[in-house]
């Protein structure tokens, strides 16, 4: 329930702080004097988008904040999902802030959150219902809700809802298999001929650097083996070579190695650098033996080196490596190509099973609803009769349609005769505006019960209503305000007598500005405020009567 509510610098109301009691609570004033101001500041606590025009002073920020007693509600989950501080008292401070550069703030328990949130919070606190909200009972989906919060059991719309977006889910899945099948049918061909070159090129790791080392050799064949022959004939020649030279050495240090034992050293080094020089000139001689001037294999070699670097200018890489990922993601897409028709076979199936699933979770929702309609049609029929409409029928009326949406595939219309005997019609069409706010009232007054809803605000409701109905309304939320808090504003006497609590909100002209201001009346000031309400200021000796009497009746519920 609102405990307190606080305005400052917001349209008329310079600060005002309220202090609200449970059970009924009625706001009256005269008109203009600024009783829908408040339900405005409310609003905007509530998640209304903010505009630097309500500002009462223009340099100054708005502040309006409300503390608001959730213990019948479970909020601890939402704040912890949004990463909001909950208090154990479950007292929960909202505020919201208007800066003069127009910008917005707002809080929950003094950490820093988004208006969706305080949109969503606020659908859980407080429900406001202005005399424009009549215009709801035409609409489909708010006489859908009717009935769900009639039926009382909001599981079986809850098993709906999960089958329609396990639908909706499996179907989408099926839509984007089958646009990824049409995109593989136009690019199969393609992506066909960019594998098969690529497996034609027959590449393999370490291959282009083997193939340019080749190429090289190839192209310097001639100039190689000349080397290599003249290299030869230097170290192992028939006329002066390098071995011969080294054999002369090698025997004369031998002649006079036993003389000293470095020189012992330094014949058998001279021993292995023959051995080494023998062997570099027989890998020298292989060698050479070994390279062959082939132009058809150079001609080979530059063709495959060719293919590697278009390929690779092709492809946009610079490696073999890359080229073979970039086969391997075509070999995966002709695949999944080669696949999708079972993989959209397996989907349509899974479809298939989850609509019939659906049809049978919202054929019971229709029967629900079926019922919920017979039972509004009784459980309105009296209230509507305690509000002056005796003779008045309300019918609910639903249909199938072939479309299933978020709510089911239920069509329903409200069907409304205030006459006895008289046709059932659409509600817009043959209702009057008094009638649709005591059509409206009576409806919120049986979906209330349903709902675990701890506020509920009427802005004037009792808009075409007067005489002995409006005792008849405020009688009805009265008992309303047994189980919620009701807060009432009303021009009506009879319905701010039924009221346990009692503000006025008035202007004061005293400033320079016109500025308004909201009081709670005592029971005496309530007395002659209901005796103003029913006559005029000063109010008659009858009309104190009156409002004596009218007052009286608060405990005839």
């Amino acid at each position: 329930m609102l405990k307190t509510l606080h305005i400052e610098n917001y349209a008329l109301i310079r600060q005002s702080e309220i202090t609200f009691n449970s059970g009924f609570v009625a706001i009256t004033g005269e008109t203009g004097a600024g009783k829908s101001i408040m339900l405005g500041a409310l609003a905007l606590l509530l998640g209304q988008r903010a505009d630097t025009k309500v500002l009462y002073d223009t340099d100054r920020k708005c502040i309006v904040e409300a503390h608001f007693d959730t213990t019948v509600l479970n909020l601890k989950p939402l704040f912890e999902e949004n990463d909001v501080d909950f208090n154990d008292d479950k007292i929960v401070l909202v505020r919201r802030e208007i800066l003069p550069n127009g910008k917005s703030r707002a809080f929950v328990n003094d950490t820093p959150v988004s208006v969706a949130f305080l949109r969503q919070l606020g659908n859980t606190l407080i429900d406001i219902h202005s005399q424009h909200a009549t215009l709801l009972l035409g609409d489909s989906s708010f006489q859908t809700s009717l009935l769900d919060s009639i039926a009382a059991d909001k599981s079986q719309l809850d098993d709906y809802r999960a089958s329609h977006r396990e639908y909706t889910t499996l179907k989408r899945h099926l839509e984007e298999l089958t646009s990824i099948e049409q995109q593989n049918r136009k690019d199969y061909d393609y992506n066909k001929f960019l594998f098969d070159e690529l497996c034609q090129a027959a590449l393999s790791d370490g291959q282009q650097e083997e193939l340019e080392e080749e190429a090289s050799l190839l192209a310097n064949a001639e100039n190689i083996k000349q080397a290599l022959a003249e290299t030869v004939e230097l170290c192992d020649g028939e006329n002066d070579s390098a071995l011969q030279r080294l054999n002369s050495s090698k025997s004369l240090i031998g002649k006079v190695a036993g003389c000293h034992k470095e020189l012992s050293q330094l014949h058998e080094r001279l021993e292995s650098s023959i051995i080494e020089l023998r062997d570099i000139v027989s890998s020298l001689e292989s060698m050479n033996d070994e390279i062959t001037y082939s132009p058809e294999r150079q001609e080979q070699v530059d063709e495959q080196l060719d293919t590697i670097y278009r390929l690779q200018k092709k492809h946009g890489v610079s490696t073999i490596a890359e080229l073979l990922t970039i086969q391997q993601d075509l070999e995966s897409r002709l695949n999944d190509a080669d696949n999708i028709d079972d993989k959209i076979k397996e989907a349509m199936e899974a479809v298939d099973k989850a609509f019939k699933k659906m049809q049978q979770k919202a054929d019971i929702l229709t029967q629900c609803r079926c019922k919920a309609a017979s039972d509004l049609e009784l459980q309105i029929t009296p209230l509507l009769a305690d509000l002056g409409l005796a003779n008045a029928t309300l019918r609910a009326e639903v249909s199938s349609l072939p479309d299933y949406g978020p709510l089911g595939n239920n069509n329903i219309r409200l069907l409304f005769n205030a006459n006895k005997g008289g046709e059932l019609r659409e509600l817009s069409k043959v209702a009057s505006g008094g009638e649709m706010s005591r059509l409206m009232l009576a409806i919120k007054a049986l979906t209330t019960r349903s709902r675990l809803l701890p506020t509920i605000i009427f802005d004037e409701i009792d808009s075409g209503i007067s005489g002995d109905i409006s005792v008849k309304v405020g009688r009805i939320m009265q008992r309303m305000a047994e189980g919620m808090q009701v807060i009432a504003i009303t021009h009506l006497p009879q319905i701010a007598a039924r009221a346990s609590q009692h503000f006025k909100v008035y202007k004061d002209n005293d400033g320079e500005k016109t500025a308004s201001n909201i009081k709670q009346l005592s029971d005496n000031e309530r007395r002659y405020e209901i005796a103003v309400m029913l006559s005029s200021e000063p109010p008659s000796d009858a009309a104190l009567q009156t409002a004596d009497e009218l007052m009286s009746e608060r405990k005839d519920v």
